[in-house]
């Protein structure tokens, strides 16, 4: 337990980073996570979902980019555990899609 707090600990950290790629290694780390640990996931998914999704509308453009081929991996192994995280996990897409029209409508 105190290993797996450690963890998620260091994930939150990577994901509030100042570096874009510091972010993205966040972002991989989840990844390797969903993999190698998916009840830790499972278990803490309203934390680790309220930082991830700030990277999904990230400022940088590789780090929105990596959170979105992230999630798009990881939904199917989470499956019914990402039900408390669905509206806050549409939120952040629906932000990213307006930001992202609103800048080509503006070019």
């Amino acid at each position: 337990a105190v290993e797996e707090k450690k963890l998620l600990q260091k994930f939150y950290h990577l994901l509030e980073a100042k570096g874009f790629q510091t972010r993205m290694e966040g972002v991989e780390l989840l990844q390797d996570m969903c993999k190698t640990s998916p009840q830790l996931i499972s278990t803490n998914i309203a934390q680790i979902f309220d930082y991830f999704v700030l990277r999904i509308s990230d400022s940088h453009k590789k780090v929105k980019q990596k959170a979105l081929d992230v999630l798009a991996e990881i939904t199917g192994a989470l499956k019914n555990a990402l039900n408390p995280v669905i509206i806050g996990l549409v939120e952040g897409i629906t932000k990213t899609v307006l930001k992202t029209a609103l800048l080509l409508l503006s070019s």
